[in-house]
This record gives C-alpha cells, structure tokens and sequence, in this order.
C-alpha cells in the first residue's frame, strides 16, 4: 500500500476501534491526524494479536502468545527499519516512524506490555502497576508527543505525555475489574488485595464488594493526579493538537469519574461515554487550550524509565 491507502486503513481502523479517540483525532491538523491514525492502527493491530480479539472486541485465548510476540517484534523491527512487511498496520507504524524519527525502543516498550501477559504476568506493588500502565499506555503517549512534535530529547514533555498513557490505562483497569476478572486477568497489586483482604481467586464474592470498590476508587484518584500533570504537558505542544489532547484527556477521565461516581456498579454495568458527553468535551477542551493550564509539580508520581 502507499501512503495515501495505509491513511485510509488506519482511518477505518479507529473509526471502529475507539470512538473517542477517532473524535479527538479529528482536532489535529491534517498532517498529525494521518499520523496519529497510523500509529493507531499499530497499536490497535498489536493488541489484537496478543489477545486474540478484532479491533478490541471478543478476547480469546492465543494459541502460541510467545511466538505472536516474537512475530510482532519482528515485523515492527522491520518496519521501522523502512521494510515493507506486507501488513498494513505495521508499515503504517513504518512510515510514522520514518517522518517523525520516533526511536525504536518506545514501540518495542509497548510491546513488553504485551509480552507481559502473555506469560500471565500480574502485579505485585503499585510500583508494578506503573511499570505495566507505561508499556501498554505510557510509551504510545510519548510516541504520539513525538508524532505531534515534540522532541525526543524533551525529557520534561515527554513525561507529561507518558502521565496522559498511565492516566488512560488506569481509567480502563477501573472500568474493567470484572471483565477483566472473568478473562483470568487482574491488575490490582496483590499488595492492594492483601491490605484489603482480598483474595485473587474470590475478588467477585459479595462479601469482599466494599473492599473491592474502594480499590477501584483508588485506581480513578490515581488517574485524576495523572491526567492533572498531563494537562501541564500540553500546554507544549502546537494549539491543534493541545485542543485535542486535552479533549482526550477529559473524554477518558470521565470514564473514571464515572466509575467512582458508580459507587460500585460499574461492576455490573460496563461504563461509556454519551455522543453528547463526548462533544461537550471538545467544546470544553477548546477553551482550555487557550488558557495557560494550572501548574501542577510531578512530585511523587511515577518516573518513567530513561534511554
């Protein structure tokens, strides 16, 4: 495909894929938006692999998860080495690389995420938590701060967008406690459990569903502190892209703030943003991106990993 077909893929890929992010997307300015959809589609492609899944929909079990890794690895590697792989998500990742100069170990850390639970992984500490929230969340952050213009080097920016990954990716462990529970998953720190009493094997029994909940709340207190940082981030970044990211990052908080507000039923009942909710945030979003954010110190958050 050239690039104008691999566009059109990766447009068709988050159209269907993520509803808020395909609206945010639209806030850019042509040239990133194609950008930012490349990169989707690689993202998108990855995690479908790894969990057995179409455009994040229907999970099953991976018959071979450590050589779908390997195979990943692989293609990415050749991709962003400017070689054709035959596979359209991945030689989209290839040409976002090659105009942006985004470096290879970001993608190959989000990979790690993926190789994470392939074998199962599970945290024990909060520290954990972070670590595995920065390779399926946090390096794409960076990459998109790449993509948007931000030097690889900027070291201050780039942990602001990271802070934007963690923030998203707490959002959906909140969200998705049961779902994921009911697909053999759970990324509470068993720390967490144990202080909690809780334990890994009988996190849905009635009687733990308080504990449970405060958890869950910990987890949205957690992502609101993320995406306050972020927020100081953006003011970086080009107007286009700041409106868009900080549409995002309201579109996504409120996922979180509606679970804290659930008080316990998004355990039950799967939380979503409306259409309007979605569209109001845009609006929002535009008149925080010409206001100078709030600062707020990254003190006590998570660091990122250097080089």
């Amino acid at each position: 495909m050239n690039r104008a077909n691999l566009v059109l893929h990766a447009k068709a890929s988050i159209d269907r894929g993520s509803k808020s992010f395909a609206l945010a997307s639209k806030l850019f300015a042509k040239e990133t938006r194609e950008r930012a959809w490349m990169l989707y589609a690689w993202c998108r492609q990855c995690d479908d692999l790894a969990d057995g899944q179409d455009h994040g929909h229907g999970m099953s079990t991976v018959a071979a998860p450590q050589r779908t890794i390997a195979a990943m690895r692989m293609l990415t590697a050749r991709a962003m080495s400017d070689q054709s792989t035959g596979k359209p998500a991945f030689d989209a990742m290839g040409v976002v690389a090659q105009e942006c100069r985004i470096p290879p170990k970001l993608a190959q850390d989000v990979i790690d995420g993926f190789a994470l639970d392939a074998k199962e992984w599970r945290p024990q500490t909060e520290d954990d938590l972070y670590q595995y929230c920065y390779h399926v969340a946090g390096a794409v952050g960076c990459m998109m701060a790449v993509v948007m213009g931000v030097s690889a080097g900027d070291d201050e920016t780039l942990d602001r967008a990271c802070d934007l990954g963690l923030a998203f990716q707490l959002s959906n462990i909140a969200r998705d406690v049961a779902e994921d529970n009911a697909a053999g998953r759970c990324y509470l720190p068993k720390d967490w459990l144990s202080e909690m009493r809780i334990a890994p094997d009988h996190m849905m029994d009635a009687s733990r569903r308080e504990a449970l909940t405060e958890l869950i709340g910990r987890l949205c207190d957690l992502s609101e502190r993320y995406e306050a940082s972020a927020r100081v981030g953006a003011a970086q970044l080009p107007f286009r892209s700041r409106w868009a990211v900080l549409a995002a990052a309201g579109i996504y908080g409120d996922i979180a703030r509606a679970v804290r507000r659930s008080n316990g039923a998004a355990l039950d009942n799967r939380v979503v943003t409306s259409k309007a909710a979605k569209a109001a945030w845009v609006v929002k979003a535009l008149g925080q991106a010409v206001r100078k954010p709030k600062y707020v110190d990254r003190s006590g958050l998570w660091d990122r990993p250097r080089g």
